[in-house]
């Protein structure tokens, strides 16, 4: 049975815009929903590339008119595309992780066969990221989110929700506050700040904010 991720986020994808005011854009990875193929690591890359493409090529959609939005997993492709991108309008990581092997054990190293190594991507990331985290998290620590953030070049004032779990951050108020905030500030940065020159790579999801739902990892 295949799990359809956009079907079960539509409900928040019309509240955030009507309260954000802005396009919004999600897909299935490969293995979900109405997608074809096999769910791993490697094909949710070649995913969002393809959103991507999809909104650079059919739409004309310049990636400094894109917000990338990560939850959870999600956070994995949106960190993967926004390295490579220099150009973005900003990215939210939304309980997002430091890597995969991370979420179940406390390693200090990246280790060779660890996936969705975020900790790593973070620091590559050039423009304005916001992280939202809830310091009740059980399911991926908090300390994910506040490393991430360290880590950030371009720090925007985080969210840390108190008594906020792992899938329940959208329905406290100060979560679709601070993402107007965060909405707001990014459409005065891209008029306020020079656009840095974009690096040639053959990396290539969104206009507007890009959310994924959640995938839950088990913990041992």
């Amino acid at each position: 049975m295949k799990i359809d991720i956009v079907l079960q986020m539509q409900e928040l994808f019309i509240e955030l815009r009507a309260h954000l005011r802005l396009n919004i854009m999600s897909y299935d990875y490969s293995g979900y929903g109405a997608s074809t193929g096999k769910p791993s690591e490697l094909n949710t890359y070649h995913d969002i590339e393809a959103v991507y493409n999809c909104l650079k090529d059919t739409y004309g959609i310049k990636q400094e008119d894109i917000i990338l939005y990560g939850q959870s997993v999600g956070s994995g492709p949106t960190l993967h595309l926004a390295a490579r991108l220099q150009r973005l309008r900003g990215v939210v990581l939304h309980s997002a992780i430091l890597s995969g092997i991370r979420v179940l054990y406390n390693v200090k190293m990246t280790l060779w066969f660890d996936i969705f190594k975020n900790i790593d991507k973070i620091q590559k990331v050039s423009c304005p990221v916001l992280v939202i985290h809830g310091t009740s998290d059980d399911i991926v620590d908090f300390s994910h989110g506040k490393r991430l953030w360290e880590l950030a070049k371009e720090k925007y004032d985080p969210l840390w929700v108190e008594g906020g779990g792992h899938c329940n951050l959208e329905t406290y108020p100060e979560y679709i506050r601070h993402l107007r905030k965060f909405v707001s500030a990014m459409e005065k940065f891209s008029i306020q700040k020079p656009i840095i020159k974009q690096r040639s790579s053959s990396g290539s999801c969104m206009t507007g904010v890009k959310h994924n739902k959640c995938l839950r990892f088990g913990k041992k």
